[in-house]
């Protein structure tokens, strides 16, 4: 019987391990690089603590309102509870802009005496939502600072009556969402493909409505892949 020659056989053995099989079997990957470990920046460098009332979105009783004897914001005046915030806010950060945006307060300048603010009042319609789970309708509102920017606002009552804020986010709220006992905004990222979620839920330790999770949700904007009518496009 014809042999192989010892050789071939032993090149061949060594080709296969070297991942140069046929098609149907092992190939080389080739250089997969280098694995780096991370590299802290300023690692020695932090941030000072925030001072008493400037931790931005922390829950506060606004000031100046009446009590509400319901424990539900139906039929509570959402203008005048966002005045009372911008307005406190305002004054509690001295301008800075870490608690409100400082051109908030002049927008509102804007709104009449109407229930409803007038027709050049920047503060969105309010929504009523159940957020908490008590079966109680919390606000939840906008004051859109610039056409792009807006301050996004949540308030409810305490057991008290004292209307309270449960959250405050400032961003490019390109949409707000409800479901069940979830609040979530979506925002454009500096990648047009991409938009973020950021997804609410009520913590009852801190009295507020807390990240719960931050998703990258796939924007469709630039292709002609239909959407749901309650969904917009995302580029921008």
């Amino acid at each position: 019987m014809h042999r192989a020659p010892a050789v071939m056989v032993l090149a061949a053995v060594l080709a296969a391990a070297a991942g140069c099989a046929d098609t149907e079997g092992l190939r080389d990957g080739g250089d997969l690089g280098t694995v780096h470990a991370p590299r802290s920046l300023w690692k020695d460098i932090h941030p000072a603590p925030p001072g008493p009332g400037q931790q931005a979105g922390a829950p506060a009783v606004v000031p100046g309102l009446p009590e509400v004897p319901a424990r539900t914001m139906r039929g509570v005046d959402a203008l005048a509870v966002v005045r009372a915030d911008i307005t406190a806010a305002t004054a509690e950060d001295g301008g800075t802009g870490r608690l409100v945006d400082p051109r908030a307060a002049q927008r509102l300048a804007l709104c009449s005496r109407a229930r409803d603010g007038g027709p050049d009042c920047p503060v969105r319609p309010g929504v009523l939502h159940d957020l908490t789970g008590d079966g109680r309708e919390e606000l939840i509102t906008a004051l859109d600072v610039d056409g792009r920017i807006s301050e996004l606002r949540v308030y409810g009552v305490h057991d008290d009556g004292r209307v309270a804020r449960i959250l405050a986010r400032r961003g490019v709220l390109e949409g707000v969402e409800v479901a069940a006992e979830h609040l979530a905004v979506r925002e454009p990222t500096t990648n047009p493909q991409y938009i973020s979620v950021s997804d609410y839920v009520w913590d009852p330790k801190t009295g507020s409505m807390s990240l719960s999770q931050l998703t990258l949700d796939e924007c469709h904007g630039l292709t002609d892949v239909p959407l749901p009518a309650n969904r917009s496009r995302c580029a921008r």
